[in-house]
């Protein structure tokens, strides 16, 4: 059995960014990743301004994300279509740019990473991995994203009706960058939404929250993408870039909405372990990077003492931005709602801002 004062499960941006500071401080954690190799995680990829700016301050600059800035919002219900300008630019990126850039920015940090190494349960204080051998932390940071790990598994979608993930790319295609452009896209229908945005590598990456119903009615997700193609020809004109053999990744039981509340001494929960905020809104990535150092600082503060403040603080300010996007979120699913939200943005551009701004979490300074 091994030992560490700090032991943070997964290499995602949010445990990254808590290696990172922890690093940086000298103080002495683990980061275990069960990937050997980084790959290109379904959920996350837009970047606000405001994380934008959190990655500027970790030493992350922009350009070295994305080149290519989305100005623009684009929303789709129905026959009826809208648009609004962001606050600020924003980015899409690979989870796969993004993942890289920020582990090696640890590494380089002298964060001690190993990776291959699979988290299987928490038993009792020992976090037990796949080969049967144990480690022992005084503080956890629990950065697996929509992965539970047994034993502290997140609370389910309170719903008979859950949430699915579904990814596919699309291009690389001339016409399809002139489709897209300068934005990002949402296409609202039936039990779903489907996000669009153009990536650094040239591609454009579609990523949709369906429920199960409507997956289950169409029989699969292929043929989901076939009858969402019908119903919307704008989606259609975009589908028909998808090559023939791109594949469609996709993650069951996304708890949308879900957060914790209260902490518990030596467990920090980070990103998606934290809070699911619905993928509408654009601050997944936001969040998960923003956990990563608020619970790096509060631990560097007051040791493993400091998950319970952290994990409170963490939830408060997230209110707002959960209480917008769940309501966003429930009108978005119902095309009635839908198409009268998609109105509302078309004769109100604004709301679309006020909307984003909303919706973002507060980055709080490094030294706070």
């Amino acid at each position: 059995m091994r030992r560490t004062p700090a032991l943070i499960v997964g290499g995602g941006p949010a445990g990254a960014v808590a290696a990172l500071l922890l690093a940086r401080a000298g103080t002495p954690h683990l980061l275990i990743e069960r990937s050997a190799e980084t790959g290109d995680a379904l959920c996350g990829g837009f970047l606000s301004w405001r994380t934008l700016e959190a990655l500027d301050r970790l030493g992350i600059r922009r350009d070295a994300l994305n080149r290519e800035e989305i100005r623009r919002l684009r929303l789709f219900a129905g026959a009826r279509r809208a648009e609004a300008w962001l606050p600020r630019p924003a980015l899409a990126v690979s989870r796969r740019r993004l993942d890289t850039l920020l582990l090696d920015h640890a590494i380089t940090a002298g964060a001690a990473v190993e990776r291959g190494v699979a988290a299987r349960a928490l038993e009792g204080d020992c976090v037990r991995l796949a080969d049967d051998s144990e480690i022992t932390p005084d503080a956890l940071f629990l950065a697996t994203g929509k992965h539970d790990l047994r034993g502290l598994a997140r609370g389910a979608e309170r719903s008979d009706d859950p949430t699915l993930g579904l990814r596919v790319r699309l291009g690389p295609s001339d016409a399809l960058d002139r489709i897209v452009g300068d934005t990002i896209e949402l296409h609202l229908f039936d039990r779903g939404y489907a996000g669009i945005a153009r990536q650094e590598d040239g591609t454009v990456n579609l990523c949709m929250a369906v429920h199960r119903s409507r997956l289950s009615g169409a029989g699969s997700p292929d043929k989901l993408l076939d009858a969402l193609a019908r119903e919307s020809p704008r989606l259609a004109e975009r589908l028909a870039h998808r090559a023939s053999a791109a594949a469609i990744d996709a993650v069951a039981n996304v708890p949308y909405g879900w957060r914790v509340a209260d902490g518990t001494a030596g467990l920090f929960r980070l990103g998606d372990q934290a809070a699911c905020i619905p993928s509408l809104a654009g601050e997944g990535m936001g969040i998960a990077i923003e956990s990563g150092a608020r619970a790096a600082t509060d631990y560097l503060r007051h040791g493993p003492a400091g998950a319970i403040l952290y994990q409170q603080r963490l939830a408060r300010d997230l209110t707002t931005p959960f209480a917008v996007a769940n309501r966003i979120r429930a009108a978005a699913e119902r095309p009635a709602w839908a198409s009268a939200l998609t109105a509302a943005v078309r004769l109100a551009p604004q709301l679309a801002g006020i909307a984003a701004r909303l919706t973002r979490i507060s980055h709080k300074p490094l030294d706070a």
